[in-house]
């Protein structure tokens, strides 16, 4: 992976870490990793713990960002979730997997879209 796509990626996730906090949610954990991958974004409002997959595109050459994230992601991200509440114990908690797509416009800026319960 390049350095410019590493960047992208790394600013993609602080945008949307800020846009989460906006809203009233506390970020847990950011690029969490255990053996079985990195989960980007844990977040937490109220009694909701929100894992959060973020895909950054600089154009939709190839699709939207969100289209990255098949049903083998998803399940991918199903057990990274049980891994982090694993290593995190705690009381009942409410969980929701959201998929943000972050695209680079054509000035510079980063767009958000965020899908809460995507999956």
């Amino acid at each position: 992976m390049t350095t410019r796509r590493r960047s992208l990626g790394a600013a993609g996730e602080t945008a949307v870490a800020h846009w989460y906090e906006g809203a009233g949610y506390r970020v847990l954990d950011r690029n969490w990793r255990c053996t079985e991958g990195e989960i980007d974004l844990v977040l937490a409002r109220d009694s909701t713990v929100v894992f959060c997959e973020v895909k950054t595109r600089a154009s939709t050459m190839f699709g939207l960002p969100a289209e990255a994230v098949t049903a083998r992601k998803q399940q991918r991200l199903r057990t990274l979730a049980v891994r982090w509440l694993d290593a995190h114990p705690g009381g009942r908690r409410w969980l929701r997997f959201d998929v943000a797509s972050v695209l680079r416009t054509t000035d510079g800026a980063l767009a958000i879209d965020v899908l809460e319960d995507a999956f």
